[in-house]
């Protein structure tokens, strides 16, 4: 127990550090330390499913380090319960990634095989490049089944990210980069307007920003929030309210001048 309260003590201390002044220094000592939760994580999931458990532990790793890098020590949320969502997120998001490939009928596997082996045959005999139509004849099929069937197996093959697909200037432009990263940009959103509402927070009069972080941010219910201020709980009610009023002028005035 006693080592055990050492550890956690050790990682608050470093993510507080971590939270004041980033470093990779830092974040490598705090992935070593809870590494624990990315192994649990992996063991739970790995019971799960074929993919080999050192896989799954190794992108859970980046779960854990995006908890680190977005936590707040001063929100009183315990780190555990802020990163296994993170850690579970980036598991899971990496599995269904893996079975998003394209299945096709088990039929047109087996008559993309044999066309595969008639192509070779009909080629080697008449000596050249065999026509859909005479593939489909002798499978037995119409030719624009035959035809799905090919295009099926061409559409399931995945493409590589690093694939060029054009250019600009002199540089080239890969497949990679001509896809919208959803998750960065949601990221980036969310980022913002944690930004957005942090400033507008610091503009309100003392008590209001207090009774707002307790009650909103940190979740404490409005008589213990009233304790920490120094004021009754119908106060902090009364703080809350013009607190939502200021930050909805100051966040959308546009708003404010149209009404």
């Amino acid at each position: 127990m006693a080592t055990q309260a050492s550890a956690h003590s050790e990682s608050m201390s470093l993510l507080m550090n971590y939270y004041q002044q980033p470093s990779i220094k830092v974040r490598n000592q705090l992935v070593l330390l809870t590494a624990g939760l990315v192994r649990q994580i992996a063991h739970r999931i790995g019971r799960q499913c074929a993919e080999p458990y050192q896989d799954l532990e190794q992108i859970g790793y980046l779960g854990l380090i995006r908890a680190i890098e977005r936590f707040n020590p001063h929100q009183g949320c315990a780190f555990s319960s802020f990163a296994v969502p993170y850690i579970r997120g980036e598991v899971l998001h990496f599995l269904r990634d893996k079975s998003s490939v394209l299945k096709i009928p088990r039929r047109w596997q087996e008559l993309q095989k044999e066309g595969e082996k008639v192509r070779q045959q009909l080629t080697a005999k008449l000596g050249r490049k065999v026509r859909d139509e005479e593939i489909a004849a002798v499978l037995n099929v119409s030719v624009s089944e035959w035809r799905e069937t090919q295009a099926a197996e061409h559409n399931r093959q995945a493409l590589s990210l690093d694939a060029t697909v054009g250019q600009m200037l002199d540089c080239p432009v890969t497949l990679g980069d001509s896809l919208p990263d959803t998750r960065e940009q949601q990221r980036q959103y969310l980022e913002e307007e944690r930004q957005q509402l942090s400033g507008a927070i610091s503009e309100l009069e003392s008590k209001t920003k207090q009774a707002i972080e307790f009650v909103y941010i940190k979740g404490l219910p409005r008589k213990e929030a009233a304790k920490r201020i120094g004021v009754s709980p119908m106060t902090v009610t009364r703080h809350l309210q013009r607190g939502v009023k200021q930050l909805s002028t100051l966040l959308h005035p546009e708003d404010a001048v149209m009404t």
